[in-house]
């Protein structure tokens, strides 16, 4: 006897080819995504070697202006740790913080206990929300930067009216200073504040972009001007360069947070990432649907077919299922025959009394056969089965 073809095939594992098939397409996109990762980080790092340095004769350097600023007897100093900006600062120097929000809120706090009172001058280069407010109390970063790269003066301040038109276009801010002198305004917000401190005789400048200082474009307009004068009134330039490796970059419990660490950039990219994974895995979801019958290719004995199941039950030592699937198919052969519908052919209340009264037999003895606690080992499984046959058998003859 053999079993009919038309039942449907087991599942396979899927092959290697297979596998590839389906995840080449996700492959090619991390690909592609990993070498433009590494081709923007190439170009960046490139465009963004020597930004601000007066050391760096690069496009985005400042050596040009250290350089003019020399000739009219003013020394540059660089310093990459807040201790040294801290240590240089005094009435006669000049502060130049390059990137301020680069300075944690300790930091900020810390640098700004030191520069109030010192009588000297602090110039912050594109402060944004993050920096201003501990730097120069009072000031305060417009969300909406300039749409205009060269702005008039407009301010009573010496050095812009000396200077004219410069590119200050960046950063707008406000201030509650009354004595503030608030220039190159863009939308009626200014680009360029100068805040006298309360004590001591200097001042804060908050510069909105740091155009004026770079080499390519020092020479355009009156940035060359307005540069040398902001920076030059002091015989010393202390020129600090934050960096996120300064010891001083801790929070108030003394630990570096591994998040203020990185540019906020990165967060924002990380979460394109995640976004865009979550979209592809949509995409590429399969939905589960009913099996589909499939024609084998070769008849297969029903024996061998029983045989290989057993195996498999044997070998996971799952002889309570074994017993289940017997018993099970049983009852469901059995129910027909007296007279029980197949639905509640699993239902021992439905089930026992049909057989009790076909058979004239006890119907506790046919509970413990076909409801009964699985077998102990494979003697009482094979117990079981030859019992289960003999009654489907007398059943049939009855």
């Amino acid at each position: 006897m053999t079993q009919e073809a038309t039942l449907p095939s087991t599942s396979v594992s899927p092959s290697a080819r297979h596998l590839w098939t389906r995840a080449r397409g996700i492959a090619l996109a991390l690909v592609l995504l990993l070498a433009g990762g590494v081709a923007i980080a190439v170009v960046r790092s490139d465009t963004g070697h020597g930004t601000l340095d007066p050391r760096s004769v690069d496009p985005y350097g400042s050596r040009a202006v250290a350089a003019l600023l020399a000739e009219r007897g003013v020394d540059t100093h660089v310093v990459t740790t807040l201790d040294e900006a801290r240590a240089a600062a005094g009435p006669d120097t000049t502060l130049l913080v390059a990137v301020p929000d680069l300075l944690t809120q300790s930091q900020q706090s810390r640098l700004h206990s030191t520069t109030a009172d010192t009588g000297g001058r602090t110039v912050l280069v594109a402060a944004g929300s993050w920096s201003v407010e501990r730097l120069a109390p009072g000031v305060t970063a417009d969300p909406a930067t300039s749409l205009d790269a060269t702005l008039s003066p407009a301010c009573d301040l010496p050095a812009a009216r000396r200077a004219g038109t410069a590119d200050t276009g960046g950063i707008r801010y406000t201030t509650t200073h009354r004595d503030a002198d608030e220039c190159y305004p863009s939308a009626r917000l200014a680009t360029l504040v100068r805040v006298p401190n309360a004590s001591g005789g200097g001042d804060t400048v908050v510069l909105g972009a740091p155009d004026i200082l770079y080499n390519d474009t020092l020479d355009e307009q009156g940035n060359a001007s307005l540069a040398l004068q902001l920076l030059g009134s002091r015989p010393h330039l202390t020129w600090y360069l934050p960096s996120p490796a300064d010891a001083s970059a801790t929070d108030q419990d003394g630990e570096t947070s591994f998040l203020d660490l990185l540019p906020s950039g990165w967060l924002w990219g990380t979460l394109q990432l995640f976004v865009a994974a979550a979209v592809a895995a949509l995409w590429r979801a399969r939905r589960l649907g009913p099996l589909v019958p499939e024609r084998l290719p070769v008849a297969i004995r029903a024996s061998e077919t029983v045989e290989g199941r057993a195996r498999l039950y044997r070998r996971a030592n799952a002889r309570d299922r074994a017993a289940t699937a017997l018993r099970s198919t049983t009852r469901t052969r059995l129910a027909p025959l007296v007279g029980v519908p197949v639905a509640q052919a699993h239902a021992p209340e439905a089930l026992l009394p049909a057989l009790s009264a076909h058979l004239d037999g006890e119907g506790q003895l046919l509970h413990s056969l076909l409801f009964g606690p699985p077998p102990s080992d494979d003697k009482a499984l094979i117990a079981l089965a030859d019992r289960l046959d003999a009654l489907e058998r007398e059943v049939r003859r009855s």
